[in-house]
């Protein structure tokens, strides 16, 4: 059986363990031996946990032996982005500088996926503070996607993206400001969720423990795995105020589509640029699939979404820039040279400037709010293209730009702080093509909703061996 358990979902294994059909150890322990099996090609987790694990999963089963309450994970393995605070082990960000960063304490994001009963196995990788949408980091080396070798598993939470579909874990935690869960899922052939901004808690013991206002707006942690139940279950798990974090929402959940059929808007091929036949091809069956299934499906765009993927790319670069210094002490030469062709995209604004663009955010959210009110969710891409080679994005300012056009469906979610789920409905150039559901502000269980019907309908494609 330890051969077939590091297939199963967080919530199938949890539920394997409370019926004591197997234990935690031997959960945990398979998946250990995935990783040896796997890692040494993936390059995705980049610090494992294998003592604390197991001594984490003999508790595990001491607690199911003794009869009491069990947590909605307990004892099921999961891994963590190594930007998020995991006590007794470096914060690193991908980056020399802080390899020896350690936390103290957890995050709260850790601390209650421990609470629930999970088992942290191991640290994923990121490229270097995020900024790239590649993981390809200055500290730990490239992540390789299991579908090809040598092309990009996304990012920023690229590590999680390949061990979930490599069956390393069924359960992973990142975050996201420019499409950073999203990304991944779209390139790896597996499932996430950007939370509406405020609603998973944030904060770190290792500087910068502050964040700028872009990040404020746009950044939020959230869970990623193979099926849309086990992220709904991560989210459950993470979701809701905490004293750490002063931005945090006490928010109750509800899917306002409950007992009706989904309101679904389709955008195939949204403006601004261009999008691979294959990928459109691949969302207008997506959309077709929900139709038939008795979804009120229409084709539609919500206003001016060219204007919104530039406003994100506008108003993030803003603070770029005034970190650029810092940066340029700290990071890779891969990172610097991406972040310098951004920048010379969308150079430094004047103050006045600046704040007209945040006016011009407020109007654009108050549009998209209607409009998805009007529908309950908006099907569209999550790249515009499949994914590109490894090093492509920085190989050229055309290969930068390239980047930017591929990225340009995922970015409005982020400006508006709104939820957005992704699932894979296909594929293009030989690469998954990932659906992405995006709600307005905490219609995060109705997004949840419209990604579980097009899972029941396309099926999960991962975990599956490395390509190589």
């Amino acid at each position: 059986m330890s051969d077939e358990l590091w297939r199963k979902g967080a919530l199938e294994l949890a539920g394997m363990i409370a019926r004591r059909e197997v234990s935690s150890r031997e959960v945990v322990a398979a998946h250990l031996a995935r990783v040896d099996q796997v890692n040494p090609r993936l390059n995705a987790i980049v610090r494992r946990l294998d003592d604390t694990a197991l001594a984490a999963a003999d508790a595990a089963d001491r607690a199911v032996a003794e009869g009491g309450p069990l947590g909605l994970l307990h004892g099921v393995p999961v891994t963590v982005k190594e930007n998020i605070d995991l006590a007794g082990t470096p914060t690193t960000q991908a980056v020399p500088a802080l390899a020896e960063a350690v936390a103290p304490i957890d995050a709260p994001l850790v601390e209650r996926i421990r609470a629930a009963g999970a088992i942290p196995i191991g640290r994923t990788n990121l490229p270097d503070f995020g900024l790239r949408v590649t993981t390809e980091s200055s500290l730990h080396g490239n992540t390789h996607n299991p579908w090809h070798p040598t092309r990009t598993t996304g990012g920023s939470s690229g590590g999680e993206g390949s061990a979930l579909a490599s069956g390393m874990s069924p359960l992973g935690f990142g975050n996201d400001i420019g499409g950073s869960l999203r990304n991944p899922a779209t390139c790896c052939g597996i499932t996430s969720i950007k939370p509406t901004t405020g609603l998973v808690p944030s904060a770190t013991v290792v500087p910068p423990e502050d964040s700028g206002i872009a990040a404020q707006l746009m950044l939020t942690d959230g869970p990623m795995a193979r099926h849309v139940a086990d992220v709904r279950a991560g989210l459950q798990v993470i979701a809701g105020q905490h004293d750490r974090d002063a931005r945090s929402i006490p928010a109750a959940l509800t899917d306002r589509s409950t007992g009706r059929a989904l309101r679904v808007a389709v955008l195939a091929d949204p403006a601004g640029g261009t999008t691979h036949p294959e990928v459109a091809a691949a969302i207008t069956a997506a959309g077709d699939a929900l139709a038939n299934a008795g979804a009120e499906v229409v084709s539609a765009s919500p206003p001016e979404f060219e204007r919104a993927a530039e406003l994100w790319s506008m108003i993030l670069l803003q603070e770029v820039h005034s970190m650029m210094p810092l940066l340029q002490m700290v990071m890779g030469e891969g990172g610097k040279k991406f972040l310098g062709y951004a920048a010379e995209v969308f150079p430094a604004l004047d103050v006045p400037t600046l704040m007209m663009l945040f006016g011009d955010r407020n109007r654009l959210d108050r549009l998209w709010h209607g409009f998805l009110t009007d529908y309950d969710v908006l099907l569209l891409p999550t790249w515009a293209h499949p994914p590109f080679e490894l090093g492509a994005d920085i190989a050229s300012m055309e290969g930068a730009l390239a980047t930017l056009d591929t990225l340009r469906p995922v970015v409005p979610a982020n400006l508006f702080g709104i939820p957005a789920a992704v699932v894979p409905v296909g594929m293009a150039d030989g690469m998954p093509v990932g659906a992405q559901l995006v709600g307005r502000r905490f219609a995060d269980l109705t997004v949840l909703r419209a990604a579980e019907e097009l899972e029941a309908l396309f099926a999960p494609i991962t975990p599956i061996d490395p390509v190589w």
